[in-house]
């Protein structure tokens, strides 16, 4: 009875709640324009409708666009291989043409070895020149008796009278140095134009170099260009020269470059041994804090260890000795109270090892080291190779062979054009190297007597090749095919070669002056020969030249 009642009450309760008028509803009017919105559904249906059009259209243009990327990839593809093909063809083509280059410059060379040898080769010197000819013969041998023989007479006693006295300045400067901590002085050995014969230019000057060596226990260890070691280009041709303990490894002990601590110690070198502090390695002659020997300070020491030895003799003689030049500390002048002077040079030099290859401070007899890069770096002469080399051919040519008349008169000519001109970049060390790298080139026969002409022509074409081409490269240097009988330290032979005409690629002026100065020699060649010539029959020259010989 009761759940029958409860659900009664519930029936009308939900009956009441669900009434429509008990809640009206605000939207429950059926909408009156069915039309109007018949038609917007149309509308939304054509939006949607463009839409899908234009969602298509871009898909469409994508994939065109996709397959134009396809495409131009694929062509970018074949365009690269078609270009590493051509890359292969033209890198062929390239090593090809540089081969038959190469072969060319070797054929030429080998060709232009062979010109000279016939007596009849054209004196004409390059297509710049063509009607710049060479003297005869005849007024050739008339030149070289008059102007070279007759004021070369007397160079060998000359020589013999400046080597006495630097023997004896030498040996008074031993006496006036502390052999225990001054440098030891060797004897001296002459150098140069004036020991090879050749010096024709007044006034004569003979060059003598002085090796020198630490006191002990000190050593000196040379390092070069070509030794292993990096150097800048512009440092080919010079070495630094390290002052070491005579018992100190070359590269120097550990102890020098590690802090062992204050309870550590080097069971090597005790504090007694150790290398010295800066201001005793500046009484060795070293760069300020280096142990690198110093060229300036050398030179310093070396001027008046000079001063002190000449002080020491100077009551001996019968004249006055002193430096002649400021800027060649080693230049020195013996004045005659007569009022005639004698100049020679007297240059300190290193020994490289145990060979005759010198480090140099100064080069008093020339430009080849004008510009130093630092007194720490000194130049490397081969003068005494130089000497030796010469006097090997020499033994291997006819009598009186024509080599030093050659090389006699192209020093006079040039010595005369610097002169009327002024001085070039061009020095007789330049044309000596000519000379050496001829005499090396060519037979024995072809430097007889009677071929001068020829033998003149051939410097001259070579020397020309040589600046046309900037290059002229030291014969020792980098040279394979040296004699063995000289004993010429490998190191140097296996050496890439050493171009004495780079310092002139890099400034132009000092090279249009020294071409300049080379074709205005050419030019006037036969008018400064003719100058100091006797016009004497041929006949006549030849009898002169014969009794000479």
């Amino acid at each position: 009875m009761p759940v029958g009642l409860f659900r009664v009450c519930l029936l009308v309760i939900t009956a009441i709640v669900n009434h429509p008028l008990f809640f009206p509803k605000e939207n429950g009017t059926v909408p009156e324009n069915t039309e109007e919105i018949i038609q917007k559904m149309k509308e939304r249906e054509e939006s949607l409708r463009l839409e899908q059009l234009r969602l298509e259209q871009e898909i469409a243009d994508q994939e065109a666009t996709q397959k134009a990327l396809e495409k131009d990839a694929v062509a970018v593809e074949e365009s690269k291989e078609e270009k590493v093909r051509w890359d292969m063809w033209t890198a062929l083509s390239m090593v090809i043409f540089l081969l038959i280059e190469l072969w060319r410059q070797d054929f030429q060379e080998g060709n232009w070895q062979d010109i000279g040898g016939e007596e009849d080769d054209m004196a004409v010197l390059g297509k710049a020149f063509k009607g710049v000819a060479l003297p005869d013969k005849a007024v050739l041998a008339s030149f070289y008796e008059k102007r070279i023989l007759g004021t070369t007479g007397d160079m060998a006693r000359m020589r013999e009278m400046v080597e006495g006295f630097a023997d004896d300045l030498l040996e008074a400067l031993r006496s006036v140095c502390n052999r225990d901590a001054d440098m030891e002085v060797e004897d001296c050995m002459g150098v140069g134009s004036m020991y090879e014969n050749w010096r024709v230019r007044k006034p004569f000057v003979c060059d003598l170099i002085v090796p020198f060596a630490p006191p002990e226990p000190y050593c000196f260890r040379c390092q070069t260009w070509c030794s292993g070691d990096s150097f800048p280009p512009d440092e080919q041709g010079y070495g630094t020269i390290k002052v070491c303990r005579a018992d100190e490894d070359a590269t120097g002990c550990i102890c020098d470059k590690t802090k062992l601590g204050e309870d550590m110690l080097c069971l090597l070198h005790s504090q007694v041994s150790s290398t010295r502090p800066g201001s005793e390695m500046e009484d060795l002659l070293c760069f300020k804090n280096t142990q690198y020997l110093d060229a300036d300070q050398v030179m310093k020491w070396f001027q008046i260890a000079v001063t002190k030895a000449w002080n020491r003799i100077s009551h001996k003689y019968e004249f006055d000795l002193s430096f002649s030049l400021l800027d060649s500390p080693g230049a020195l002048k013996i004045k005659f109270k007569s009022g005639k002077s004698i100049a020679f040079n007297l240059t300190p030099v290193v020994q490289y090892e145990n060979s005759d290859v010198y480090f140099i401070s100064h080069f008093p007899w020339s430009s080849l080291a004008a510009d130093i890069p630092s007194s720490t770096h000194w130049f490397l002469t081969f003068a005494v190779y130089e000497r030796r080399f010469i006097q090997l051919v020499s033994k291997t040519l006819p009598a009186n062979a024509c080599h030093v008349s050659c090389l006699q008169i192209l020093s006079f000519l040039h010595g005369k054009q610097c002169s009327l001109t002024g001085p070039s970049g061009l020095t007789n060390y330049h044309l000596k190297t000519v000379l050496l790298h001829l005499l090396q080139a060519r037979p024995s026969q072809d430097w007889a007597p009677e071929k001068l002409e020829a033998r003149l022509q051939d410097m001259l074409k070579f020397l020309e090749k040589c600046l046309h081409e900037k290059k002229l490269y030291h014969f020792f240097i980098g040279n394979g095919k040296v004699p063995a009988e000289l004993g010429f330290p490998v190191i140097f032979q296996r050496a890439e070669p050493l171009n004495l005409f780079r310092p002139f690629v890099l400034r132009r002026d000092i090279y249009r002056k020294m071409v300049d100065t080379f074709h205005e020699m050419l030019k006037n060649m036969s008018a400064l020969i003719n100058e100091y010539t006797v016009h004497i029959p041929l006949a006549h020259t030849n009898g002169i030249r014969k009794e000479r010989l």
